[in-house]
């Protein structure tokens, strides 16, 4: 592993944690060269999982794009960037207990949106605006309807 602000290989290891239920290692990191910190989580890599998305096509499941579409979703909203990681550990926990190959698009979508919901109304308009592909002011009405 290298140092991401000087390419350093020589890295200390400050502390170590379990996060996620025991299902991963928080590590906070010090390199020798620059002094700089930074942390990384390590996870065990149970099996390769493929998203099928609506048109049909494959993907490899990749839980940095869950964590980005959520990031886009709160932006400029009051929610704590843990409680991001915290979403995304939980859609990927639930999805990984499907124990199956292959999952649904929609169905990560409804995951986080079930969360979001919880957390922060505007941010769950925004996700639901693009997973439910809204395509004018009357798809937002609806949906602000539907939920009140």
């Amino acid at each position: 592993m290298k140092c991401p602000f000087c390419g350093g290989k020589n890295l200390e290891v400050l502390e170590s944690r379990s996060v996620d239920e025991d299902n991963s290692i928080r590590r906070r990191r010090r390199c020798v060269s620059c002094r700089r910190r930074f942390t990384t989580y390590e996870r065990v890599k149970d099996k390769f999982l493929w998203v099928v998305k609506k048109d049909g096509r494959r993907e490899p499941f990749i839980r940095e794009k869950i964590k980005g579409g959520i990031l886009r979703a709160i932006e400029k909203r009051p929610v704590s960037l843990d409680l991001v990681e915290d979403i995304v550990n939980q859609v990927e926990r639930e999805i990984l207990k499907e124990e199956k190959e292959e999952i649904s698009s929609r169905l990560i979508g409804r995951l986080v949106l079930r969360r979001l919901k919880k957390v922060d109304k505007v941010a769950w308009l925004r996700f639901a605006s693009v997973y439910l592909e809204f395509e004018d002011l009357s798809d937002f009405e609806r949906a602000i309807e539907k939920e009140a």
